[in-house]
């Protein structure tokens, strides 16, 4: 009375007993097991999104007695020889997995049946472990309330899809899964489990090198030569051959990619251009039509593994985009691509465009540059996610080389035209870049027979490097201390400096230029914020990438005998100049907002409750006209007092003495607030706020027991000699609101001083959600690939 699915792995669907039963017929024979989401939660806080992959694990069936073991062998450590007896040596010094056990119930002609029910309708994806992490609550898997899917499980010649609707039950803690969840109390997705034949032994693996620009793979070797490294390294890419050994051919065998249809129009159409932007690159690396896009079909399963898919994936707030990739742990041979584009990315770039264009004039048609921006971002971002699942890392050194690569984070690049209007025409570049042709030539290439692979390799990487091309990547990029002048994330232009004097200039053109006409008529004006938050933070990432330069440190992923540069500190001058920079965006005139604006903003409207895309305020419910100087002074101080940046100026000047110290920068920050002239009114309130920030960060530096004992003295001493300054001034200050801001900041360094751990803790307003131009999410793993070592 049960159904047959016949296929890689046979199983039966016992439609009155809700199981399903698994045929084994194979045992010690290994195949991929793959665990993904495929019905999320919806919160891009709590990361977990439909469609979002779980782990790859290389396993296999092993029978003793009544019982079948599903055994996860150790790839990690092997031993790559002809010697049997090495090869167990090694499998037997490290521990394997045993992810579980099966009964056998029934038995013929060397096929075991088993019951695989609990196996399938458990959380192999930590649903509750993430909730638990997010802070969301204690969840347990309830049972009775999970059952199988049965549209999506389905069975092929070469693979087993099986989905299972899993509920989990308990106490709710936080307000991201009361925001998701229509009963908070019962978390309900799908979890989906493929079992799939691993790829033959046609597919030669290609050697990492660090120049490339690919994620890779690693495992040990314990049957390396002495002499050699025992680390191994091979990139992470899919299997393409060419049919024939001219120039330029066409595969065996194309890559395809496929668009979820649940995508709208024009956006499906934009992501769909945007992602075959990469044929241009397997043309550079000799092939023809390699590389297509095409929309799914109306039956296919996005998790099927034969699809490599591109999914639009909705969330309640805005986040990441991400690709993924089923791997081959053995060789890196990417199995299937995976990309999860956000649906909300493309509002934010149409909310940005309306902050600089103001483009809602009474009379006057909607302009339809705010459309073309962000239809320019999704066919860039389709184009990146996409580079992702093909075996690329981020390149956040291309922007400054002119836009190179596509696996850059792309701010939009804002001009003015000749009459001082914002020019958006060239905001997103178009097409694939310089860099990613090398990458892709460097991962796919098919070379002639005879050839030496390595030796052309590094032909490719040292053209590459020689005609300008840098690669350099997150590692380098995204800490806040990051010393690389030239590996940015959100950033434009050649020089850090310039582009931020340059974003700073527009920025003022903007902000005097904001109004009324920012939101659409009808709108109610307490929404003129969410517009004013992107346009009066346009300079956010651009004082990331030009505090870089300050204690910064210009360096490549140099192979010895290459011909890149190994490193360079920054030259005295360029340093000192950043700085000058980065103090300008703390002078009240670059943070204060005009009266113009203040008086647009009123209290929010009823039904338009605060958020975290706005600013956070100390005046509710009025508009706090102060807090959005202290937050954007807060980006560039936590930047400038950062302890691995202030221990590489007390270095760097110690080893020449030409270089800033990290003394001289704290007493350029002092004489740029404290010892300048406060002004009156208004921009007196915020150098206030402003000097308030420079106390608040150099007493975090002084008790940073991480800091290096230099940092944390000159910290002090600074400290000790504002205080002084402080008491010498106190009785000759006339204004009342000064003299209290002299006095209470003495008391408050003078607490310091008696009681590090214990004195009154100065808080600081938190910005508004940034990254990724759209999140306040943090980096942990989306949008980048495991190194699986």
């Amino acid at each position: 009375g049960m159904k047959a699915f016949p296929g890689y792995f046979t199983f039966y669907w016992d439609a009155q007993a809700g199981k399903i039963w698994l045929e084994i017929a194979r045992f010690d024979e290994e195949f991929l097991y793959v665990n993904s989401l495929a019905a999320g939660v919806g919160s891009n806080d709590i990361g977990l999104d439909r469609g979002q992959l779980g782990r790859s694990r290389v396993v296999k069936f092993i029978r003793s007695g009544p019982k079948v073991l599903l055994v996860q062998p150790n790839y990690r450590y092997r031993a790559t020889s002809d010697n049997p007896f090495e090869q167990r040596a090694v499998e037997e010094a490290f521990a394997q997995s045993v992810l579980w056990g099966f009964e056998v119930t029934a038995e013929e002609e060397g096929r075991v049946l088993v019951d695989a029910s609990q196996f399938f309708l458990r959380d192999a994806h930590n649903v509750a472990g993430r909730l638990k992490q997010r802070g969301q609550g204690q969840y347990r898997l309830e049972p009775s309330r999970c059952a199988f899917y049965l549209p999506r499980t389905k069975n092929f010649p070469k693979n087993t899809e099986i989905e299972a609707i899993l509920t989990f039950v308990g106490e709710p803690k936080g307000g991201y899964i009361h925001d998701v969840t229509p009963s908070p109390e019962a978390v309900t997705v799908r979890q989906h489990h493929s079992f799939i034949e691993l790829p033959d032994d046609g597919y030669q693996p290609r050697a990492f090198d660090p120049r490339a620009g690919f994620f890779s793979i690693r495992y040990a070797d314990y049957a390396t030569p002495l002499g050699e490294p025992m680390v191994k390294r091979l990139i992470a890419r899919h299997r393409l051959k060419r049919k024939a050994t001219a120039p330029v051919s066409e595969p065996v065998e194309p890559i395809v990619y496929y668009v979820d249809r649940g995508t709208p129009e024009p956006i499906r159409s934009a992501l769909m251009e945007g992602a075959s932007w990469w044929n241009q690159a397997f043309e550079a690396a000799g092939y023809k039509n390699a590389f297509r896009v095409e929309l799914l079909p109306e039956d296919a399963d996005p998790m099927d593994v034969r699809y490599n898919v591109i999914q639009w994936v909705h969330r309640a707030t805005r986040g990441w985009s991400y690709g993924g990739s089923v791997r081959d742990p053995r060789t890196g041979e990417i199995i299937k691509g995976h990309v999860t584009l956000g649906s909300l990315r493309v509002r934010q770039d149409y909310l940005i465009a309306e902050g600089l264009l103001a483009p809602y004039e009474t009379g006057k048609p909607v302009s339809p540059k705010m459309r073309e921006m962000a239809l320019a971002r999704i066919r860039q971002l389709a184009a990146h996610e996409v580079g992702h699942t093909l075996g690329l890392a981020h390149n956040f050194a291309a922007s400054v080389n002119h836009r190179a690569s596509v696996m850059d984070y792309p701010h939009p690049l804002i001009k003015l035209d000749a009459d001082g209007n914002i020019d958006l025409s060239e905001a997103y570049d178009v097409g694939i870049g310089e860099w990613d042709r090398v990458a892709i030539t460097y991962g796919y290439q098919d070379f002639p027979p005879g050839t030496d692979e390595k030796q052309a390799l590094n032909a490719i990487l040292e053209k590459a490097i020689r005609e300008g091309h840098l690669f350099i990547t997150d590692q380098d990029a995204r800490p806040a201390g990051g010393a690389h002048p030239l590996a940015h994330l959100w950033d434009n232009g050649a020089n850090a400096v310039d582009e931020l004097g340059r974003i700073l200039d527009i920025r003022r053109v903007v902000l005097e230029r904001f109004g009324e006409t920012n939101i659409q008529p009808g709108a109610p004006y307490a929404t003129l914020e969410e517009v004013l938050v992107p346009v009066y933070l346009l300079h956010r990432y651009q004082i990331e990438a030009a505090a870089k330069v300050l204690g910064g440190l210009y360096y490549t992923y140099a192979l010895r005998g290459g011909p890149q540069k190994i490193l360079d500190m920054i030259p005295p001058q360029e340093q000192r100049r950043a700085l000058a920079m980065l103090l300008r965006t703390l002078q009240p005139d670059e943070l204060k907002l005009s009266e113009k604006i203040l008086n647009l903003i009123p209290p929010r409207a009823f039904g338009y409750a605060r958020n975290r895309e706005l600013f956070r305020i100390r005046t509710s419910p009025a508009f706090d006209a102060i807090s959005p100087a202290e937050t954007a002074a807060n980006m560039t101080l936590r930047l400038l007092f950062h302890p691995e940046r202030a221990a590489r100026l007390v270095q760097y000047h110690a080893r020449d003495s030409r270089f800033p110290s990290f003394a001289e920068v704290v007493d350029r920050i002092l004489k740029a607030t404290w010892y300048a002239k406060p002004g009156k009114g208004y921009e007196a309130e915020i150098r206030r706020a402003v000097d308030a920030l420079v106390v608040k960060h150099l007493m975090e530096l002084a008790q940073n027991a991480q800091a290096a004992h230099q940092v944390r003295a000159v910290a002090f001493q600074k400290l000790d000699e504002l205080k002084s300054w402080l008491r010498q001034r106190i009785s000759r200050e006339k204004d009342e609101a000064q003299r209290a801001h002299f006095r209470f900041t003495a008391w408050l360094i003078e607490q310091f001083q008696r009681d590090p751990k214990s004195h009154p803790d100065v808080q600081s307003l938190p910005p508004p959600d940034g990254p990724p131009i759209g999140s306040a999410a943090k980096w942990d793993g989306l949008c980048r690939m495991a190194t699986g070592f």
